[in-house]
């Protein structure tokens, strides 16, 4: 039995689902919309590499990760992913990641409350002492969206790792403990109660 169970997360404006097969269409259509694989820093996959995004993600499963897909409620639509990966069960820790949105629903709640679900079901449902991010040092949307959230920056790996164009990337890496969850989960739950 995996520390981490992929199971459905819901909150009033998103649907975190296990990812599958199935989702690779509307996955698709979701990354078509505003096309964020063309920032070079970011590792979002092109439209024609979301099959293999979804197999890799899927394979991810054996090692305890669990990947979702992102529904937004309003619509019903797929409107991107999330998930755990290096889940660390001995150390109760893990790392919230792969995160991605079409265009349309970035600048809405969709992925203040898509975190607070997946952070309250780490700390809370799991009893975890840790959450990681990580980001690339350029990307600054990201760097700006985990900063909110109440992370705090640990430190940056440098020339942590090969980008698929030869660029290599330094990595800056947030986090979250247990003992700041609760301020946390209040922030998030009162930019929420704004929206």
């Amino acid at each position: 039995m995996t520390w981490l169970n992929n199971e459905v997360l819901e909150g009033e404006f998103v649907r975190l689902e296990p990812m599958a097969l199935t989702h690779v269409t509307d996955l698709q259509q979701a990354v078509a919309d505003g096309e964020s694989w063309k920032l070079w820093y970011a590792m979002v996959p092109t439209v024609e590499e979301m099959p293999d995004y979804v197999q890799a993600a899927l394979a991810g499963k054996v090692k305890g990760d669990a990947p979702y897909v992102v529904r937004c409620k309003t619509t019903g639509q797929i409107i991107g992913t999330s998930r755990y990966y290096m889940v660390d069960a001995a150390n109760k820790r893990a790392l919230i990641g792969y995160t991605w949105y079409a265009e349309s629903v970035r600048r809405t709640p969709i992925n203040t409350e898509a975190k607070l679900l997946l952070l309250q079901n780490l700390f809370e449902g799991h009893g975890a002492i840790a959450v990681e991010f990580r980001t690339h040092f350029f990307n600054q949307t990201s760097r700006k969206a985990i900063e909110r959230l109440g992370a705090k920056m640990d430190g940056i790996l440098r020339q942590h790792m090969i980008l698929k164009d030869g660029s290599v990337r330094d990595t800056v890496v947030y986090s979250i403990i247990a003992a700041e969850w609760p301020a946390v989960r209040r922030h998030l739950s009162s930019k929420l109660g704004r929206a």
